[in-house]
């Protein structure tokens, strides 16, 4: 029979689509209406968009199941389909998708064009008009209006016509619908009057007000002011101040500094457009210096601001006045809010995103020492309308009463007014309005059209639109016949739904004969037919007959009976351990007529079998049988498993428990309920067993000086399954814990509990003593103890400390210190009277506000030897290069003091000791080879001891001459004869200048490539013999030698050498081999210059 899923898959769409029809059979959604849902879902405040109602007086009366003896019904399936598809084309009125909003267009644009956007949907499709000012646009009168599909388009728009509030409206053969008010404005900056402004004269200490007068512009400017030439800004402070309301320029107390020739610029915010006033001279009058004077508040906010919520407020307030005035804020009977800020020294008050809260009254007050002045003013927040309820799309029957209703909200209360096609719509006959409440009596076909509900206030408007149809029709079958399948002896529902208008008359017959009201046949109040306790003699056909005074129809429902169908699911009740597999068999048995579908559930859940990890498979096998395997069962797997079997006729459901048995879980909330130095006493309450009965509990603890959490000892050991308390053992004073439980079964450990709150054990004294005590080196008299610290862990309270105790070998008493820090690893002792390297008794112990703890064992420390007392003996130096100097010297006598190294100082002759460099040795060697140093120069050298106290004395200091550079001219014509494996080479003599060393002989250095093969040969003339040791290619240098060290390097010469070949060659200049020479041609190459060796 092919897939078991195919069958279920198909009635599980029926059985979905089925509800679908069923939903939408009293009222049927349009395609309009969700297309109108669809642009509510995206709307904002202004939006057009209608979704549907559901009028509860239409055709059909609510609906029912379709067949209450099984929820899958093939009428449904069809009925859902066909409706959709023919409703998606049914008309319906306009439904705004894009209105125009609010225009600023500059008029020194380079594009000319303003353009308007409207679009609608409608069957048939909408046409357009539009109004300006409530007079509708006449493109034929006007070439510069031009209409692009909804948009209109303004060509060469002025200020002068153009101006004002666009509506757009739609409509087609089922009305109209106005769009909201857009607003067309221009934006522009003109110039400034040419006129010269006349100059303002004040006195020193007097306030001025400079007047900008700008000139026509739309919408708002900026202002700033010039002071003398552009591009240097008046700086605003406490002093001056610009007002972006008048734009004047304000100076409350005038200095000398202020003289000079302002400005007036201003900018237009969407254009950027800039024009500068004339200038205005300012200048200082002769006749004294003005005295100081009280404040006057030159420019304030207005007595009543309004403002829209949501925007961001400016109120200012300047003064002018001598001294120069400060300015304070507050609110009457309230706080000013916390988002607000003070700017432009305190003479502007921001409120951004103001709400209704802030509303009030404000004040500003500006005081000098002369006096005070105040400003009173009321901010008032208003909002435009929003939606609280909109009307929708309503379907109805002639005759019935139509009440819509709708409600916004908004300061000031909104308004309401409605439109029929977009035409006013007035109380007069069977129309009622009542502010946002529209009744209509009696509707009538005259009555369909596109309605308006429009909420607004001074600031704005809103609309919400929806659509009445009147239906009218003759009653009609979608699906006729109906074939409907029971179950023997269940209840039967046939439903009887037509389309029609007005509701018609519904009557019910079986072969002819109407059916009449009984204890087994039913006649529900929404016209179905149920059929109680059904029988194989209720087969048969049955007719629903619905009729109005536009016509009738019939419907035609066959009725097949059919045995219930009987599942056995196995085995009912499992148990299984966590990794085990099981299978559960599930069989139905059926009318063999009916095809079966299966479904498995979990915990009432169907199983997806593509989730799940692969622990699920669904196995079929037979058509009427399936088993579900469930493999490696973990425990969230226990629960109730069922299968579900389904025919066209009716539906079964049988369930089996799986119990699975696993580890323990968490056991319950951890409880300290007493606490010791060494002791906690826990409490827990018990987990899940998971069908295994607990053994063990496992006690463990975390402490910041612990690895995560270890197991403790438990006082009883062990912790049998039925306790739920026990005391953890052994732990460490003054420690924080925390602890938890876990708990384990015959089958494994279980998850642990959560853990405890943190609880610290009490003090107690120390009971651990430090470790590894020692000591040595100090200054001379001083005896230096160490040691180990105590970790936090084993400090056992507060207070804790270390009680150094000591004592010279052979004497009794011992003395102990003090020391405090818990940190400490160091304590010296210093004495005088003792000698270096004195032996000493040592041991540590610990304490703490609980008392004293244990001493470390016992170890001898001797006091230190002191840093050495005497200096090295006969130190030499002397020069054995051009850049180094040899120095040696003889170790100090024995004792104590002894020197762990020696540095050595050395400066040049005509340098300061100071300046000088320093070496160590690196142990107690008694030579150094000074390197780096200056040729031909004289230093001075001295030696010193040191150890790990400090350095000794030093010795006398001794000088010594560094040699005379070696020469700087190389090994010239290098001139080699090759004969087997002999070579003999000459060269000219090296011949040193005045201040270069003299050359005591040659150093000849033989290299075969790739061998790794050196050959150094010594020679006093300027000419050797060298010997090849095998053939290959070598290369050869030559260096002059001198008291001064090594000198140049020679030109390279490169040989390759062969059996029985003779060659001579000549080197005079530095040249690099040709490449692609032959073996041949090589032989007679004697050089190759390369870098210096």
């Amino acid at each position: 029979m092919g897939s078991p899923w195919k069958p279920f898959l198909l009635l599980s769409v029926i059985s979905g689509l089925s509800d679908f029809a069923r939903a939408v059979a009293a009222r049927p959604i349009s395609y309009a209406a969700l297309l109108r849902m669809k642009a509510d879902s995206s709307s904002g405040l202004d939006s057009r968009s209608r979704p549907r109602q559901h009028h509860g007086g239409g055709l059909v009366t609510p609906d029912w199941p379709a067949f209450s003896s099984h929820p899958l019904s093939a009428l449904s399936l069809l009925s859902s389909q066909e409706d959709y598809r023919s409703e998606e084309n049914e008309d319906f009125g306009p439904v705004f998708l894009h209105e125009p909003g609010d225009v600023l267009f500059p008029l020194d644009s380079d594009e000319r064009k303003v353009v308007l956007r409207c679009e609608a949907r409608g069957n048939p499709p909408p046409t357009y008009s539009w109004y300006i000012n409530g007079t509708e646009v006449d493109g034929a009168a006007d070439y510069r209006y031009s209409f692009v599909d909804g948009n209109l388009i303004i060509t060469n728009a002025s200020e002068r016509t153009d101006y004002g509030k666009y509506q757009c409206k739609a409509e087609n053969v089922l009305g109209s619908v106005l769009g909201r008010e857009a607003l067309l404005q221009f934006a522009y900056l003109g110039a400034f009057s040419g006129k010269t402004r006349g100059g303002v004269s004040v006195r020193e200490g007097q306030g001025v007000v400079l007047m900008c007068t700008p000139p026509p512009h739309s919408p708002e400017i900026i202002y700033s002011w010039v002071f003398n030439e552009f591009p240097s800004f008046v700086a605003e402070d406490s002093r001056r101040f610009i007002s972006q309301d008048t734009g004047n320029l304000y100076i409350s107390k005038v200095q000398p500094s202020d003289v000079g020739s302002y400005i007036c610029l201003v900018k237009n915010t969407v254009t950027n457009a800039r024009v500068l006033s004339p200038p205005t001279p300012l200048t200082l009058k002769t006749d004294g210096i003005m005295g100081e004077y009280e404040p006057k508040i030159e420019v304030h906010f207005a007595t009543s601001v309004l403002a829209a919520r949501g925007v961001a407020v400016r109120l200012e307030c300047f003064a002018l006045g001598n001294p120069v005035p400060t300015i304070t804020w507050r609110k009457i009977n309230g706080n000013i809010p916390k988002k607000a800020r003070l700017r432009k020294s305190q003479a502007v008050l921001e409120i951004p995103n103001i709400q209704l809260e802030d509303s009030g009254t404000y004040e500003c007050k500006a005081e000098n020492p002369r006096g005070g002045t105040a400003f009173k003013g009321h901010l008032q927040v208003y909002t435009l309308p929003q939606w609280v309820r909109m009307i929708n799309d309503t379907q109805m029957d002639s005759g019935e009463k139509l009440q819509w209703e709708c409600k916004a909200m908004g300061r000031p209360r909104p308004t309401y007014h409605w439109l029929l096609n977009g035409l006013p719509l007035t109380s007069q006959g069977r129309v009622e309005i009542v502010n946002g409440e529209l009744i209509i009596h009696r509707v009538q076909q005259a009555d369909s059209g596109m309605y308006q509900c429009v909420a607004g206030n001074k600031y704005g408007a809103i609309y919400s639109n929806a659509e009445l149809k009147i239906l009218a029709s003759a009653p009609v079958f979608l699906h006729n016949p109906v074939r409907v399948i029971a179950t023997l002896g269940k209840d039967v529902s046939l439903e009887c739904k037509p389309r029609a208008s007005p509701k018609p008359r519904i009557t019910w017959k079986r072969a002819d004969r109407r059916i009449q009201q009984s204890r087994r046949f039913m006649l529900l109040r929404n016209n179905t037919l149920r059929i109680v306790n059904s029988s194989r003699a209720d087969e048969g056909s049955y007719v629903c007959r619905a009729e109005n005074q536009l016509g009738s129809a019939e419907m035609t429902a066959v009725l097949w009976v059919k045995e219930a169908m009987r599942v056995e699911l196995s085995p009912s009740r499992v148990e299984v351990t966590v990794g085990e597999s099981v299978v559960l068999s599930c069989k139905a048995a059926h009318d063999t007529s009916l095809d079966v579908a299966f479904q498995w559930l979990f915990d009432q859940k169907p199983i997806n079998f593509h989730q799940h990890g692969g622990h699920f498979e669904y196995i079929q096998t037979q058509s009427s049988a399936v088993d579900l395997m469930i493999r490696s069962i973990l425990l969230k797997h226990a629960g109730k498993y069922g299968c579900r079997a389904q025919t066209s006729a009716d539906t079964v459901s049988v369930a089996a428990e799986l119990l699975v048995r696993g580890p323990p879980g968490p056991p319950g909330v951890v409880i300290v309920e007493e606490i010791t130095d060494t002791t906690a006493t826990l409490s827990w309450t018990r987990g899940l067993d998971n069908h295994s009965p607990i053994s063990t509990y496992n006690l463990q603890a975390r402490s910041p000086f612990s690895l995560g959490w270890q197991t403790v000892k438990t006082d009883p050991e062990p912790v049998t399954g039925d306790m739920e308390s026990a005391m953890a053992v052994e732990l460490n004073p003054w420690v924080e814990y925390e602890f938890r439980v876990v708990a384990s079964n015959a089958i494994g450990t279980g998850d642990p509990s959560a853990p405890s709150r943190g609880v610290r054990t009490t003090e107690a004294v120390p009971s651990v003593a430090p470790s590894n005590v020692s000591g040595g080196n100090g200054r001379r008299h001083e005896l230096v103890i160490s040691w180990e610290p105590v970790s936090e862990e084993f400090q056992n309270g507060e207070g804790f400390g270390y009680i150094v105790a000591f004592r010279a070998n052979g004497t009794r008493g011992w003395k102990e210190k003090m020391v405090t820090s818990a940190d400490s690893t160091t304590y010296k002792y210093r004495d005088e009277t003792f000698p270096p390297l004195t032996p000493f008794e040592v041991k540590v112990g610990v304490y703490n506000n609980k008392g004293d703890g244990p001493f470390s064992r016992v170890v001898v420390i001797h006091s230190a030897e002191g840093e050495p007392r005497e200096a090295p003996g006969d130190v030499k130096a002397y020069g054995i290069s051009s850049s180094e100097i040899r120095v040696t010297w003889k170790a100090p006598n024995p004792g104590p003091g002894r020197p762990r190294g020696y540095e050595v100082s050395y400066w040049k002759d005509m340098e300061q000791e100071e300046s000088g460099t320093k070496q160590r040795t690196v142990k107690n060697e008694t030579s150094m080879v000074l390197t780096g140093l200056e040729g031909n120069s004289l230093y001075r050298v001295t030696v010193k001891g040191f150890n790990s106290i400090g350095p000794g004395p030093t010795a006398a200091a001794v000088a010594a001459n560094t040699r005379k550079a070696p020469p700087a001219q190389p090994p010239a014509n290098l001139v080699w004869i090759q004969e087997g494996n002999n070579v003999s080479l000459n060269w000219e003599p090296v011949k040193a200048k005045d201040n270069e060393s003299d050359v005591i002989g040659y150093m000849v250095l033989l290299k075969q490539e790739g061998r790794g093969h050196n050959q150094v040969t010594r020679t006093i003339n300027p000419s050797t013999m060298l010997l090849l040791p095998e053939g290959g290619t070598y290369t050869i240098d030559v260096r002059a030698l001198s008291e001064g060290g090594e000198g140049a390097v020679s030109a390279q010469a490169r040989v390759v050498t062969s059996s029985g070949v003779r060659a001579k060659s000549s080197q005079r200049s530095v040249h690099c081999a040709p490449p692609g020479l032959t073996w041949a041609a090589m032989l007679l190459v004697l050089l190759v210059p390369s870098a210096s060796w």
